[in-house]
């Protein structure tokens, strides 16, 4: 069973497996706009998971352009916002100390900028 609510244009904006409060109609079977929904919504997950993945390395990239800035002598920490600062130097000092591991982290992304 199929539990559904639709918006004012008729359209699915939820389906769930379970009854739910805001739920607007059922079916009992997967028709082919239920199906097409799902299919919307895996898509969608699997985008925003791959867009957080995405966020997570540009972190890095970031902090890397930030230190061959500060190296150059084009900005300062003292530069940055207060939040920022902080956030640059408890990531440092956190490198620092698991780089004293010597081999048992790989840093893949060294060599990038």
């Amino acid at each position: 069973m199929y539990y559904i609510e639709r918006d004012a244009q008729g359209r699915i904006i939820q389906v769930e497996t379970q009854p739910f409060q805001t739920m607007t109609g059922q079916s009992e079977a997967c028709t082919a706009e239920i199906d097409e929904w799902i299919r919307q919504q895996e898509i969608r997950e699997a985008t925003l998971l791959q867009l957080r993945q995405s966020d997570l390395e540009m972190v890095r990239v970031l902090e890397d352009l930030i230190e061959v800035l500060m190296s150059k002598g084009v900005i300062s920490i003292t530069d940055l916002p207060l939040a920022a600062q902080s956030k640059l130097t408890s990531r440092a000092q956190a490198r620092r100390s698991l780089s004293g591991l010597e081999g048992l982290i790989a840093d893949d992304d060294e060599g990038l900028i």
